[in-house]
């Protein structure tokens, strides 16, 4: 029996991959997780009085963009948080989870040719996953773009040659960034928009950290979209409840866009979607309708990033992340100091590199680790001076 060979050049998934790495080995000492961005701080206790009182709503199939009160929510929210104001019939539609709609916007909306020839997608590197898989499932090329220390640690999209600009369809751009934390300014913003503009391809914003941060909140590329006058077909944004609400397993994520982006998506996802049960819709409109609990899981991040910054004052290198909840953590080799920190202390941090394309030498994670600050603050400070003795002493 054949198999297709579109994917047949995968990488292994960095999870997997990282399992391959260390489950060999004996941890050197009581395990400490700090790989999976997995948010553990409580969601609103009252999540699931709403899901049970709506129960009966799992008798139903759910309507494929969401409800209308979950779409309303969803528009209340974004006229909030980014001072827009969106149609819920035309403008947005309800995601299961945001890794479907960064899959599918590239299947409903990316051409199969641009100016003649194979269409690019550009990718920050590092980048989410599913950014790549996207691009090669329309057949597109997959144009990765280092982000480092000497760009900002956002790509610099500008930069790439006219003749991959000119068969660029769509740009995927996170912010905040996962794993660096870097926020993109409005500059950043408007200089993305311009090149956007100019060479016609779209912006898929992935802002799913937007709401954990430092001090101020990360503009968004709907405000400065809507500042500069840009048709709404130009952006699309993606967010969600997972680290917002510490609602990963919710699955509550959204798409807003233009008419006819949203339009294109949600014809496709009729046919290929999952929308969320009605009593998780339910639950998701309160969710995104409450600001309290987000302000009060924000101030938890923000004494961890204290955490940090006193745990690594005075390590050459450091960068203290401006939002997220990771840490990008130079080292020599991240997956010799990955595996030499299982074996000797038993924290379990994950390789730059997982999390990036590019050779040997060339590859913007290699000398990274990635830090994921989830647990508790007692554990999360043990396991950084754990770490920070380890390999910085």
């Amino acid at each position: 029996m054949n198999f297709p060979e579109r994917f047949s050049d995968l990488p292994e998934y960095a999870f997997p991959r990282l399992r391959t790495l260390l489950d060999h080995h004996q941890p050197g000492g009581e395990v400490i997780h700090m790989t999976i961005g997995a948010p553990m701080h409580d969601f609103p206790a009252w999540v699931t009085d709403v899901i049970t009182e709506n129960a009966a709503g799992f008798k139903g199939y759910p309507p494929n963009e969401g409800s209308p009160e979950l779409r309303s929510a969803i528009t209340d929210w974004i006229d909030r948080r980014y001072g827009v104001s969106m149609d819920p019939d035309t403008n947005v539609m309800a995601l299961n989870g945001t890794r479907e709609g960064l899959y599918n916007a590239a299947m409903a909306l990316c051409p199969e040719q641009k100016n003649g020839e194979k269409p690019a997608i550009l990718c920050p590197n590092p980048f989410y996953q599913v950014y790549m898989v996207a691009s090669l499932s329309v057949r597109a090329e997959p144009v990765f773009v280092s982000a480092t220390a000497a760009t900002g640690h956002l790509p610099n999209y500008s930069g790439l040659p006219k003749d991959v600009l000119n068969r660029t369809v769509a740009a995927y751009i996170c912010s905040p960034a996962n794993p660096q934390g870097a926020i993109a300014s409005r500059d950043y913003w408007v200089e993305l928009i311009q090149l956007a503009e100019t060479y016609d391809f779209r912006i898929f914003a992935d802002e799913c950290y937007s709401e954990i941060y430092r001090d101020t909140a990360p503009t968004g590329v709907l405000t400065v979209a809507q500042e500069l006058g840009v048709d709404p077909e130009r952006i699309t944004l993606f967010n969600s409840l997972s680290k917002r609400s510490n609602l990963a397993g919710l699955r509550s994520g959204l798409i807003a866009g233009g008419p006819e982006t949203i339009k294109k998506v949600k014809q496709l996802r009729n046919y290929a979607g999952a929308p969320l049960p009605l009593p998780l819709q339910a639950a998701a409109a309160k969710v995104w309708a409450d600001e309290a609990h987000v302000v009060e899981n924000r101030a938890l991040y923000q004494e961890k990033y204290t955490i940090a910054d006193e745990v690594f004052a005075g390590v050459q290198g450091y960068m203290a992340p401006e939002a997220g909840f990771f840490l990008w953590l130079p080292v020599e080799n991240g997956e010799e100091t990955t595996l030499r920190l299982w074996q000797e202390t038993g924290v379990r941090v994950l390789p730059g590199a997982y999390l990036s394309q590019g050779d040997p030498g060339q590859n913007p994670g290699e000398q990274f680790i990635r830090v994921a600050m989830v647990a508790p603050k007692t554990e999360l400070r043990q396991g950084l001076i754990t770490l920070r003795d380890c390999i910085y002493s």
